[in-house]
């Protein structure tokens, strides 16, 4: 076709059904290249055109920034890519607005009194929330010098995954849980138990023997069985004689219950972290609970 036989600028616009100015804006923008210029040296565009500016208009409104539908046009992204990018940033805007609604939810149900408190709460925390304070909790609340892959581990499961659709209690529990790891760690040795401590034989041994224990007792806290002697039990102190280059005694016991009765304690921890999850699966905080529970009621029955 010759350049005066080609559409205009305003014939294009008229068959898209768009307005001059949308067209002008998508070729100076080199979306849709002009495919010659007339004699008087206006824009004239062929038929192809007609097809690139409905591929356009379809991608806009998908919502799909400018640079990436130039990208998808001139194929150095896929389709497929893009558009999972695009679910990516309106899957985390909607989990911001989620927790947004609930936040206020819990503002407008709350005790004018308990107002301010809970807003100084929620002003302390990102939209959407991250658990990254919480995992740093962990990292310095572990001794130094654990293998990576045991930190990596401990993590994991103590860290509470995020509700995608929180209920306002479940916003209060993570603002309050957020609260609580980013106040100072205060006491004799950051308050950490003495196992975390030189003296406290081979942290890396104990955790990686505690992990195993949990495992073994988190089907009897789900099938709500009391604390009692078994495998659990018996894997749970082995862990600590182990660490500390001691054998499994009476005697052992007797004195690792005294240890463990005295340590410091982050219950608070993990009475928030299950009102957030709101799940049957126990925390390790209440599995290593049971765990000292049993141990406590095999110490206190009569020897034979």
């Amino acid at each position: 076709m010759s350049p005066d036989s080609m559409w205009s600028i305003g014939e294009l616009a008229e068959r898209a059904g768009v307005t001059v100015k949308t067209v002008r804006f998508y070729s100076d923008r080199g979306l849709l290249p002009e495919g010659a210029r007339s004699t008087g040296g206006h824009r004239r565009y062929g038929p192809e055109a007609l097809d690139r500016l409905h591929l356009i208009r379809s991608l806009r409104t998908l919502d799909l920034p400018v640079p990436d539908v130039g990208r998808i046009l001139d194929q150095e992204d896929t389709l497929e890519d893009v558009v999972a990018g695009q679910l990516r940033q309106i899957g985390s805007r909607l989990t911001a607005l989620r927790w947004q609604e609930a936040a206020l939810q819990l503002l407008q149900d709350c005790a004018p009194e308990e107002r301010a408190a809970r807003l100084r709460l929620i002003g302390a925390v990102s939209v959407p929330p991250s658990t990254a304070p919480l995992a740093r909790f962990w990292r310095r609340w572990l001794p130094p010098r654990l293998p990576a892959r045991l930190v990596s581990a401990i993590v994991e499961h103590s860290v509470p995954p995020l509700p995608e659709g929180p209920t306002p209690a479940q916003v209060l529990a993570f603002t309050r849980l957020h609260a609580f790891v980013s106040a100072p760690c205060s006491g004799t040795g950051n308050g950490q138990p003495a196992a975390h401590r030189p003296d406290g034989g081979r942290p890396a041994v104990l955790y990686d023997g505690l992990v195993e224990a949990y495992a073994l007792a988190s089907p009897q806290l789900r099938s709500e069985r009391p604390p009692h002697a078994g495998e659990a039990l018996d894997c749970f102190v082995s862990a600590y004689a182990r660490s500390r280059g001691a054998r499994d005694t009476p005697a052992f016991r007797r004195r690792l219950s005294g240890v463990l009765a005295a340590d410091p304690r982050i219950d608070h921890y993990w009475k928030l972290a299950a009102e957030l999850t709101d799940s049957s699966e126990p925390t390790p905080g209440a599995t290593h609970d049971w765990l000292c529970a049993a141990l406590d009621s095999e110490m206190a029955r009569p020897a034979h």
